[in-house]
């Protein structure tokens, strides 16, 4: 059983997420937040397997509640609800730990999908979307490689990183999927998945968007 926390100031949105998680069998709704400030109670509280956070609420914002929540080290993956006229903030809470973020008009299916994949340890924005929305906001950035002055030498995030996987986590912040990877490489795609999984434990990233974001910092990636 997959178990939610919904995070949004409008009370009917809140409803009808929890009348669409409710119909299905293997989730269940732990708890309800009308602001950041109880999202981050309640997750301390019942420990959910996802977040569904909405970004703008009054007091305690959604990006600020996902940096706390991310920080005091909770199981919690987080799902940030964002508009299309919103990205820079989708991207800021990316940033803050987030696991993934989904456009607030999704389909229900949409949505489904991917608290799902969110609750297995899986990302929510597809590659390629996410190499767009870090170009379109790559200002945000630091200068030179992890945030440092370019002259300071490589990031020690990518030390313990072989050549192969230095080259995989390029192409990961290049929006490519595991598939044009192991084609690219001459790799089967399960020997691409164990790469992917020991560069996630090796740079400490949550996931593969955090891989991506890590790519951008360090400049393996830079903007196009």
């Amino acid at each position: 059983m997959t178990t939610v926390l919904v995070a949004d100031d409008q009370p009917m949105q809140r409803f009808g997420f929890r009348m669409l998680l409710e119909s299905q069998d293997d989730m269940t709704i732990v708890g309800e937040a009308a602001n950041g400030t109880e999202a981050v109670r309640l997750v301390a509280q019942h420990r959910p397997d996802v977040a569904l956070m909405d970004i703008r609420m009054p007091g305690l914002d959604g990006i600020e509640a996902t940096r706390r929540i991310i920080a005091a080290g909770a199981r919690t993956r987080v799902l940030i609800l964002t508009t299309f006229d919103l990205d820079e903030y989708a991207y800021a809470g990316l940033r803050a730990g987030a696991s993934g973020f989904l456009i607030k008009d999704a389909h229900p299916e949409e949505l489904l999908s991917a608290i799902r994949a969110v609750a297995s340890g899986d990302a929510v924005v597809a590659p390629s979307l996410t190499r767009r929305l870090l170009d379109a906001f790559a200002h945000h950035l630091p200068h030179g490689p992890g945030g440092t002055d370019a002259t300071e030498g490589p990031d020690a995030r990518l030390a313990s990183l072989t050549d192969r996987e230095r080259e995989i986590l390029t192409v990961i912040g290049q929006g490519w999927t595991n598939t044009e990877i192991a084609s690219r490489f001459h790799l089967a795609e399960s020997t691409v998945k164990t790469h992917v999984s020991r560069i996630l434990a090796k740079t400490g990233a949550r996931d593969r968007v955090q891989a991506v974001i890590l790519a951008y910092d360090t400049r393996l990636v830079n903007p196009s």
